[in-house]
């Protein structure tokens, strides 16, 4: 008899490439007209970044490169939440940006109860900070995985362990 076919849906921020966009933001700041002089600083601690600038001016420019690194390198942005800005020591502006990783409890409840909306025979289960979704038919699985790539929880969905 055929076993149930399965497969996660998972938020991840691949942490690596953060740190190499970070690394290129970096350096085209230090080589553009536009900031010479001034101070700008990029960092990542943990699972968030500190950006540091002389004026909002420059912290959007600041935060522009730096979201076009992350999509060259395939990084989903919607993962990155960003703090308000506020004023730090030296006349300089500072904004917290949190990486979220994995799917919050309330983003998994509202993702179980859409996928329950849709009436197909599929069980759909929170576990940990993933969603397992599982069911006799494969292309009822695909049926879940085309309706949730069409929604928007405010983060970017991946799904993995397709068995």
């Amino acid at each position: 008899m055929a076993k149930d076919a399965s497969f996660d849906i998972v938020s991840k921020v691949n942490m690596q490439e953060v740190d190499n966009a970070i690394n290129q933001t970096t350096k085209e700041i230090s080589q553009r007209y536009d900031f010479k002089g001034s101070k700008v600083e990029v960092t990542l601690e943990g699972e968030e970044m500190k950006l540091v600038a002389d004026s909002d001016f420059q912290l959007r420019s600041v935060i522009d490169i730096l979201q076009s690194k992350l999509v060259r390198r395939k990084v989903p942005i919607e993962n990155f939440e960003y703090g308000k800005i506020e004023a730090a020591s030296g006349g300089t502006v500072r904004q917290v940006v949190k990486i979220k990783q994995g799917i919050d409890a309330d983003v998994a409840k509202e993702i179980v109860k859409d996928i329950k909306g849709l009436k197909i025979k599929v069980q759909a289960q929170i576990m940990g900070d993933q969603v397992r979704v599982s069911g006799k038919n494969r292309d009822d699985l695909q049926t879940v995985i085309g309706f949730l790539k069409e929604q928007d929880y405010g983060l970017e969905l991946q799904f993995v362990n397709y068995r």
